[in-house]
Protein backbone atom coordinates (compact mmCIF):
# COMPACT_ATOMS: atom_id res chain seq x y z
CA UNK A 1 0.00 0.00 0.00
CA UNK A 2 1.59 3.22 -0.71
CA UNK A 3 2.62 5.54 1.52
CA UNK A 4 -0.40 9.01 1.50
CA UNK A 5 1.34 12.15 1.51
CA UNK A 6 1.05 14.23 4.69
CA UNK A 7 1.43 17.86 4.03
CA UNK A 8 3.07 19.68 6.80
CA UNK A 9 0.76 21.76 8.78
CA UNK A 10 1.84 24.68 11.31
CA UNK A 11 0.20 26.45 13.84
CA UNK A 12 1.03 30.15 14.55
CA UNK A 13 -0.15 31.51 17.92
CA UNK A 14 -0.12 35.03 18.99
CA UNK A 15 -0.57 35.30 22.34
CA UNK A 16 -1.63 39.27 22.57
CA UNK A 17 -2.67 41.37 24.65
CA UNK A 18 -6.48 41.96 23.33
CA UNK A 19 -6.50 38.42 21.98
CA UNK A 20 -5.30 35.18 21.19
CA UNK A 21 -5.23 33.92 17.90
CA UNK A 22 -4.65 30.69 16.34
CA UNK A 23 -4.17 30.50 13.05
CA UNK A 24 -3.84 27.13 11.15
CA UNK A 25 -1.73 26.89 7.43
CA UNK A 26 0.03 24.63 5.06
CA UNK A 27 1.40 24.90 1.62
CA UNK A 28 -0.33 23.80 -1.64
CA UNK A 29 1.06 21.95 -4.39
CA UNK A 30 2.40 25.37 -5.78
CA UNK A 31 4.78 26.17 -2.83
CA UNK A 32 1.91 28.73 -1.58
CA UNK A 33 0.64 29.50 2.05
CA UNK A 34 -2.83 27.88 2.50
CA UNK A 35 -4.60 29.01 5.73
CA UNK A 36 -6.72 26.19 6.62
CA UNK A 37 -8.57 27.69 9.77
CA UNK A 38 -8.20 30.07 12.82
CA UNK A 39 -9.75 30.71 16.28
CA UNK A 40 -9.49 33.49 19.00
CA UNK A 41 -10.34 34.32 22.78
CA UNK A 42 -10.02 37.41 24.94
CA UNK A 43 -6.71 37.24 26.47
CA UNK A 44 -7.39 38.23 29.74
CA UNK A 45 -4.15 37.44 31.50
CA UNK A 46 -1.27 39.62 29.18
CA UNK A 47 -0.44 42.82 30.36
CA UNK A 48 1.17 45.01 27.19
CA UNK A 49 2.48 41.91 25.50
CA UNK A 50 3.84 40.21 28.65
CA UNK A 51 1.72 37.19 29.81
CA UNK A 52 1.06 37.84 33.40
CA UNK A 53 -1.61 35.48 34.68
CA UNK A 54 -1.04 32.32 33.41
CA UNK A 55 -4.53 30.47 34.43
CA UNK A 56 -5.89 32.91 32.57
CA UNK A 57 -3.36 32.41 29.16
CA UNK A 58 -3.94 28.96 29.31
CA UNK A 59 -7.92 29.37 29.17
CA UNK A 60 -7.68 31.82 26.51
CA UNK A 61 -4.99 29.14 24.27
CA UNK A 62 -6.95 26.17 24.94
CA UNK A 63 -10.25 28.66 23.42
CA UNK A 64 -8.57 29.73 20.19
CA UNK A 65 -6.69 26.37 19.60
CA UNK A 66 -10.32 24.82 20.13
CA UNK A 67 -11.82 27.06 17.74
CA UNK A 68 -9.07 26.87 15.25
CA UNK A 69 -9.82 23.00 15.04
CA UNK A 70 -13.28 23.40 14.87
CA UNK A 71 -13.15 25.81 11.98
CA UNK A 72 -10.93 23.27 9.91
CA UNK A 73 -13.21 20.56 10.64
CA UNK A 74 -16.06 22.91 9.33
CA UNK A 75 -14.64 23.67 6.62
CA UNK A 76 -13.27 20.99 4.65
CA UNK A 77 -12.39 17.46 5.02
CA UNK A 78 -9.31 17.87 6.94
CA UNK A 79 -9.11 16.58 10.28
CA UNK A 80 -5.84 17.40 12.28
CA UNK A 81 -4.35 17.47 16.07
CA UNK A 82 -2.42 20.30 16.69
CA UNK A 83 -0.01 19.34 19.15
CA UNK A 84 2.52 22.20 18.75
CA UNK A 85 2.88 25.91 17.67
CA UNK A 86 4.84 28.48 16.34
CA UNK A 87 4.34 31.30 19.54
CA UNK A 88 5.09 35.19 19.33
CA UNK A 89 6.49 37.10 21.48
CA UNK A 90 6.63 40.42 22.42
CA UNK A 91 6.39 43.20 25.05
CA UNK A 92 8.76 46.03 26.67
CA UNK A 93 11.03 43.50 28.33
CA UNK A 94 12.17 42.97 24.34
CA UNK A 95 15.65 44.62 23.55
CA UNK A 96 18.30 44.66 20.99
CA UNK A 97 21.83 45.46 20.58
CA UNK A 98 24.21 45.21 18.16
CA UNK A 99 27.74 43.21 18.71
CA UNK A 100 30.60 42.77 16.76
CA UNK A 101 32.16 39.20 16.87
CA UNK A 102 35.88 38.09 14.97
CA UNK A 103 37.46 34.72 15.33
CA UNK A 104 41.01 33.90 14.31
CA UNK A 105 40.85 30.94 11.54
CA UNK A 106 42.72 27.84 12.73
CA UNK A 107 43.31 27.20 9.01
CA UNK A 108 43.79 30.53 7.45
CA UNK A 109 45.06 29.04 4.12
CA UNK A 110 41.92 27.08 3.20
CA UNK A 111 37.91 28.35 2.32
CA UNK A 112 35.86 29.08 4.61
CA UNK A 113 33.39 26.67 5.37
CA UNK A 114 29.76 26.12 6.46
CA UNK A 115 30.26 24.69 9.57
CA UNK A 116 33.16 27.54 10.31
CA UNK A 117 30.01 30.26 9.94
CA UNK A 118 27.70 28.02 12.36
CA UNK A 119 30.24 27.56 15.16
CA UNK A 120 30.45 31.33 14.84
CA UNK A 121 26.86 31.89 15.53
CA UNK A 122 26.87 29.42 17.88
CA UNK A 123 29.98 31.02 19.85
CA UNK A 124 28.07 34.23 19.59
CA UNK A 125 25.07 33.38 21.45
CA UNK A 126 27.24 32.65 24.49
CA UNK A 127 27.53 36.72 24.76
CA UNK A 128 27.27 37.44 28.53
CA UNK A 129 23.98 39.43 29.39
CA UNK A 130 22.52 41.60 32.53
CA UNK A 131 21.12 39.11 34.65
CA UNK A 132 17.59 38.15 34.30
CA UNK A 133 18.12 38.16 30.21
CA UNK A 134 17.94 35.47 27.57
CA UNK A 135 19.15 35.80 23.69
CA UNK A 136 16.18 35.44 21.55
CA UNK A 137 17.52 35.76 18.23
CA UNK A 138 20.63 36.09 16.93
CA UNK A 139 20.77 38.01 13.53
CA UNK A 140 23.95 38.09 11.26
CA UNK A 141 23.84 41.28 9.48
CA UNK A 142 27.38 41.65 7.37
CA UNK A 143 30.62 39.57 7.44
CA UNK A 144 34.14 40.38 7.32
CA UNK A 145 36.97 38.27 5.94
CA UNK A 146 40.50 40.39 6.38
CA UNK A 147 39.89 43.41 4.96
CA UNK A 148 37.07 42.05 2.99
CA UNK A 149 34.05 43.58 3.84
CA UNK A 150 30.32 43.91 3.63
CA UNK A 151 30.20 40.34 2.89
CA UNK A 152 26.95 38.63 2.58
CA UNK A 153 27.86 35.40 2.12
CA UNK A 154 32.15 34.09 3.49
CA UNK A 155 31.55 30.56 2.48
CA UNK A 156 34.27 29.84 0.32
CA UNK A 157 36.31 32.88 1.28
CA UNK A 158 40.04 32.28 2.47
CA UNK A 159 41.30 34.77 5.33
CA UNK A 160 43.16 34.87 8.41
CA UNK A 161 40.00 36.61 10.59
CA UNK A 162 36.65 36.48 10.24
CA UNK A 163 34.32 39.15 11.39
CA UNK A 164 30.65 39.91 11.45
CA UNK A 165 27.59 42.31 12.99
CA UNK A 166 25.13 40.81 14.89
CA UNK A 167 21.80 41.74 15.25
CA UNK A 168 21.13 40.43 19.26
CA UNK A 169 17.49 40.39 20.77
CA UNK A 170 17.00 39.64 24.25
CA UNK A 171 14.16 39.55 26.70
CA UNK A 172 13.45 38.48 30.12
CA UNK A 173 14.02 35.00 31.40
CA UNK A 174 10.48 35.15 33.34
CA UNK A 175 8.79 36.56 30.18
CA UNK A 176 9.68 33.86 27.95
CA UNK A 177 9.19 30.90 30.98
CA UNK A 178 5.46 32.68 31.37
CA UNK A 179 5.08 31.81 27.50
CA UNK A 180 5.98 28.60 27.43
CA UNK A 181 4.63 27.67 30.43
CA UNK A 182 1.39 28.73 28.98
CA UNK A 183 1.74 26.72 26.00
CA UNK A 184 2.71 23.75 27.49
CA UNK A 185 -0.24 23.88 30.14
CA UNK A 186 -2.70 24.28 27.47
CA UNK A 187 -0.85 20.38 26.05
CA UNK A 188 1.16 21.74 23.59
CA UNK A 189 4.69 22.27 22.51
CA UNK A 190 6.37 25.11 21.56
CA UNK A 191 7.81 24.02 18.41
CA UNK A 192 9.38 28.00 18.21
CA UNK A 193 9.13 31.43 20.13
CA UNK A 194 9.70 34.34 17.27
CA UNK A 195 9.82 37.80 17.92
CA UNK A 196 6.51 39.59 16.48
CA UNK A 197 7.43 42.33 14.47
CA UNK A 198 9.60 39.95 12.53
CA UNK A 199 6.19 37.04 12.11
CA UNK A 200 4.28 40.90 10.93
CA UNK A 201 6.85 41.44 8.93
CA UNK A 202 6.52 37.92 6.99
CA UNK A 203 3.24 38.62 6.36
CA UNK A 204 3.42 42.22 4.91
CA UNK A 205 6.85 43.17 3.61
CA UNK A 206 7.76 42.38 0.18
CA UNK A 207 11.36 41.38 -0.75
CA UNK A 208 11.54 44.62 -2.57
CA UNK A 209 10.80 46.45 0.19
CA UNK A 210 13.17 45.14 2.79
CA UNK A 211 15.83 45.57 0.45
CA UNK A 212 14.98 49.45 -0.35
CA UNK A 213 14.65 49.79 3.34
CA UNK A 214 11.52 50.34 5.21
CA UNK A 215 9.93 50.75 8.81
CA UNK A 216 7.65 48.13 9.67
CA UNK A 217 5.33 49.75 12.98
CA UNK A 218 3.02 46.90 14.27
CA UNK A 219 0.20 48.68 16.39
CA UNK A 220 -0.95 46.33 19.26
CA UNK A 221 -3.19 46.27 21.88
CA UNK A 222 -0.59 47.11 24.75
CA UNK A 223 2.57 48.37 22.65
CA UNK A 224 3.84 49.33 19.08
CA UNK A 225 6.69 47.03 17.94
CA UNK A 226 9.12 48.72 15.24
CA UNK A 227 11.57 46.64 12.89
CA UNK A 228 13.49 48.06 10.21
CA UNK A 229 15.18 46.44 7.08
CA UNK A 230 17.59 47.33 4.97
CA UNK A 231 19.24 45.80 2.35
CA UNK A 232 16.78 42.69 2.99
CA UNK A 233 18.22 42.30 6.88
CA UNK A 234 16.93 43.60 10.11
CA UNK A 235 18.61 46.28 11.19
CA UNK A 236 17.27 47.69 14.05
CA UNK A 237 13.99 46.52 16.59
CA UNK A 238 12.22 48.23 19.11
CA UNK A 239 9.36 48.40 21.71
CA UNK A 240 6.94 51.32 22.33
CA UNK A 241 5.13 50.68 25.34
CA UNK A 242 1.85 51.96 24.03
CA UNK A 243 -0.86 50.80 21.61
CA UNK A 244 -4.28 50.55 20.98
CA UNK A 245 -5.74 50.11 24.49
CA UNK A 246 -4.24 53.54 26.09
CA UNK A 247 -6.09 55.79 22.88
CA UNK A 248 -8.98 53.92 24.05
CA UNK A 249 -7.79 54.50 28.06
CA UNK A 250 -7.74 58.36 26.62
CA UNK A 251 -11.24 58.38 24.78
CA UNK A 252 -12.64 57.43 28.09
CA UNK A 253 -10.92 60.50 29.86
CA UNK A 254 -11.69 62.72 27.20
CA UNK A 255 -15.20 61.94 26.73
CA UNK A 256 -15.79 60.57 30.09
CA UNK A 257 -17.94 57.27 28.71
CA UNK A 258 -17.44 53.84 29.93
CA UNK A 259 -14.66 51.78 28.39
CA UNK A 260 -16.56 49.22 26.25
CA UNK A 261 -17.73 52.63 24.78
CA UNK A 262 -14.72 54.18 24.32
CA UNK A 263 -13.41 50.81 22.51
CA UNK A 264 -16.98 51.03 20.11
CA UNK A 265 -16.30 55.00 19.70
CA UNK A 266 -13.19 54.37 18.90
CA UNK A 267 -13.58 51.63 15.85
CA UNK A 268 -16.51 53.08 14.41
CA UNK A 269 -16.38 55.96 14.34
CA UNK A 270 -12.51 56.70 15.33
CA UNK A 271 -9.97 59.03 13.36
CA UNK A 272 -6.66 60.52 13.25
CA UNK A 273 -6.81 63.20 11.56
CA UNK A 274 -9.51 65.48 13.62
CA UNK A 275 -9.68 67.86 10.69
CA UNK A 276 -11.34 65.24 8.41
CA UNK A 277 -14.63 65.09 10.88
CA UNK A 278 -16.93 68.38 10.96
CA UNK A 279 -18.31 70.47 13.75
CA UNK A 280 -21.74 69.48 14.16
CA UNK A 281 -21.35 65.42 13.61
CA UNK A 282 -22.43 64.06 17.26
CA UNK A 283 -22.83 60.65 17.98
CA UNK A 284 -25.41 59.30 20.76
CA UNK A 285 -24.62 56.54 23.48
CA UNK A 286 -26.58 55.53 26.22
CA UNK A 287 -26.05 56.86 29.37
CA UNK A 288 -25.17 55.73 32.75
CA UNK A 289 -27.93 53.61 34.32
CA UNK A 290 -31.12 56.01 35.10
CA UNK A 291 -29.45 59.08 33.40
CA UNK A 292 -29.83 61.00 30.12
CA UNK A 293 -28.21 59.64 26.59
CA UNK A 294 -24.62 61.13 26.26
CA UNK A 295 -23.77 63.09 22.97
CA UNK A 296 -20.10 62.65 21.92
CA UNK A 297 -18.38 65.35 19.05
CA UNK A 298 -16.72 63.24 16.70
CA UNK A 299 -14.23 65.52 15.83
CA UNK A 300 -13.22 66.04 19.75
CA UNK A 301 -13.17 62.22 19.99
CA UNK A 302 -10.73 62.43 16.83
CA UNK A 303 -8.47 65.37 18.65
CA UNK A 304 -8.19 62.77 21.79
CA UNK A 305 -7.00 60.10 18.99
CA UNK A 306 -4.32 62.24 17.06
CA UNK A 307 -2.89 63.50 20.21
CA UNK A 308 -2.18 60.17 21.11
CA UNK A 309 -1.28 58.77 17.78
CA UNK A 310 0.99 61.40 16.89
CA UNK A 311 3.19 60.79 20.20
CA UNK A 312 3.27 57.30 19.39
CA UNK A 313 4.40 57.99 15.75
CA UNK A 314 7.32 60.78 17.42
CA UNK A 315 8.58 57.34 18.82
CA UNK A 316 8.66 55.76 16.02
CA UNK A 317 10.73 58.70 14.74
CA UNK A 318 13.11 58.53 17.06
CA UNK A 319 13.72 55.10 16.86
CA UNK A 320 14.38 55.12 12.99
CA UNK A 321 17.07 58.04 13.74
CA UNK A 322 18.37 55.99 16.14
CA UNK A 323 18.70 53.06 13.35
CA UNK A 324 20.94 55.59 11.45
CA UNK A 325 18.72 54.60 8.90
CA UNK A 326 16.81 57.99 8.62
CA UNK A 327 17.30 58.78 5.19
CA UNK A 328 18.10 55.34 3.75
CA UNK A 329 14.10 54.09 4.00
CA UNK A 330 13.23 54.12 -0.03
CA UNK A 331 10.36 52.52 1.12
CA UNK A 332 9.12 54.67 3.81
CA UNK A 333 6.68 53.17 6.41
CA UNK A 334 4.45 50.03 6.68
CA UNK A 335 1.52 50.48 9.25
CA UNK A 336 -0.33 46.85 10.49
CA UNK A 337 -1.80 45.48 13.77
CA UNK A 338 -5.01 45.97 14.79
CA UNK A 339 -4.59 49.75 15.79
CA UNK A 340 -3.67 50.25 11.98
CA UNK A 341 -7.37 50.29 10.68
CA UNK A 342 -7.93 53.89 12.22
CA UNK A 343 -9.23 55.90 9.81
CA UNK A 344 -6.63 58.42 7.74
CA UNK A 345 -4.42 56.91 9.92
CA UNK A 346 -1.79 57.34 7.12
CA UNK A 347 -2.52 60.75 6.05
CA UNK A 348 -1.67 61.75 9.78
CA UNK A 349 1.84 59.21 9.58
CA UNK A 350 2.69 60.81 6.28
CA UNK A 351 2.58 64.05 8.02
CA UNK A 352 4.35 63.19 11.27
CA UNK A 353 6.88 61.52 9.58
CA UNK A 354 7.69 62.80 6.18
CA UNK A 355 7.76 59.45 5.19
CA UNK A 356 5.79 57.35 2.48
CA UNK A 357 2.79 55.01 4.24
CA UNK A 358 1.03 52.27 3.09
CA UNK A 359 -1.09 49.72 5.52
CA UNK A 360 0.24 46.20 5.69
CA UNK A 361 -2.28 43.39 5.04
CA UNK A 362 -1.45 39.77 5.33
CA UNK A 363 -2.66 38.51 2.64
CA UNK A 364 0.39 39.46 0.44
CA UNK A 365 1.85 35.92 0.48
CA UNK A 366 -1.07 33.66 0.74
CA UNK A 367 -3.12 31.73 -1.92
CA UNK A 368 -6.00 31.82 -0.62
CA UNK A 369 -7.91 30.97 2.97
CA UNK A 370 -11.28 29.72 3.95
CA UNK A 371 -11.41 32.64 6.73
CA UNK A 372 -11.77 35.70 4.92
CA UNK A 373 -11.46 37.49 8.57
CA UNK A 374 -8.03 36.68 8.34
CA UNK A 375 -7.24 39.71 5.59
CA UNK A 376 -7.34 42.00 8.32
CA UNK A 377 -3.87 43.73 9.21
CA UNK A 378 -5.34 42.19 13.06
CA UNK A 379 -3.97 39.07 12.17
CA UNK A 380 -0.46 39.96 10.81
CA UNK A 381 1.83 38.68 13.31
CA UNK A 382 -0.68 35.03 13.64
CA UNK A 383 -0.33 34.93 9.86
CA UNK A 384 3.62 35.74 9.60
CA UNK A 385 4.04 32.85 12.75
CA UNK A 386 2.68 30.04 9.71
CA UNK A 387 4.70 31.71 7.24
CA UNK A 388 7.94 31.44 9.22
CA UNK A 389 7.08 27.77 10.44
CA UNK A 390 6.69 26.87 7.25
CA UNK A 391 9.50 28.55 5.75
CA UNK A 392 11.91 27.48 8.15
CA UNK A 393 10.73 24.25 9.52
CA UNK A 394 12.77 21.33 8.33
CA UNK A 395 11.45 18.94 10.65
CA UNK A 396 9.61 16.91 8.37
CA UNK A 397 11.27 16.92 5.29
CA UNK A 398 12.47 14.02 3.61
CA UNK A 399 15.36 15.36 2.04
CA UNK A 400 18.22 17.60 3.12
CA UNK A 401 18.23 21.55 2.44
CA UNK A 402 19.66 22.11 -1.01
CA UNK A 403 23.27 24.09 -1.40
CA UNK A 404 20.99 27.30 -2.12
CA UNK A 405 18.75 27.36 0.56
CA UNK A 406 21.46 27.01 2.94
CA UNK A 407 23.55 29.98 1.27
CA UNK A 408 20.32 32.28 0.91
CA UNK A 409 20.05 31.54 5.01
CA UNK A 410 23.49 32.72 5.42
CA UNK A 411 22.73 35.91 3.05
CA UNK A 412 19.53 36.70 4.31
CA UNK A 413 19.09 35.69 7.80
CA UNK A 414 16.72 38.02 8.70
CA UNK A 415 14.54 36.10 11.62
CA UNK A 416 16.93 33.08 12.02
CA UNK A 417 15.72 30.62 9.34
CA UNK A 418 16.70 27.50 8.81
CA UNK A 419 20.60 28.69 10.53
CA UNK A 420 18.52 28.30 13.94
CA UNK A 421 17.10 25.00 13.08
CA UNK A 422 20.19 23.09 12.10
CA UNK A 423 21.94 24.68 15.50
CA UNK A 424 18.89 22.90 17.30
CA UNK A 425 19.07 19.55 15.25
CA UNK A 426 22.90 19.42 15.81
CA UNK A 427 23.20 19.91 12.10
CA UNK A 428 22.99 15.86 11.88
CA UNK A 429 21.78 16.34 7.82
CA UNK A 430 25.16 18.29 7.23
CA UNK A 431 26.92 15.61 8.89
CA UNK A 432 25.18 13.20 6.45
CA UNK A 433 25.13 14.69 3.45
CA UNK A 434 27.87 13.49 1.22
CA UNK A 435 27.42 16.78 -0.95
CA UNK A 436 28.06 19.33 1.51
CA UNK A 437 31.40 17.82 2.31
CA UNK A 438 33.32 20.10 -0.18
CA UNK A 439 31.04 23.07 0.24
Amino acid sequence: MAMQHVKKIIVGLDIGTTKVCAIVGTKNEFGKVEILGMGKADSLGVIRGEVRNIDKTVKAIKEAIEKAKASIQGGSNIRIDIHSVHAGIAGQHIKSKQHRNTVSRKNPDSEITLDEVIDFIKETEKLALPPGDEIIHVLPQEYQVDDFADVADPVGIAGVRLSANFHIITGHVEAIKNINKSVHRAGLDVADLILEPLSSAEAVLTPEEMEAGVCLVDIGGGTTDVAIFKNGIIRHTAVIPFGGNIITDDVVEGCQVLRNQAELLKVKFGSAVADENKENEIVCIPGFHGRAPKEVSIKNLAMVIQARVEEIFESVVFQIKSSGLERKLNAGIVITGGGSQLKHLSKLVEYVTGMDTRIGYPNEHIAKSIVDEIKSPMYATSVGLVIKGLNDSITDREEPPTQEEIVESIKHPKTGGFLKNWLDKGMAWLNDADDMKDF
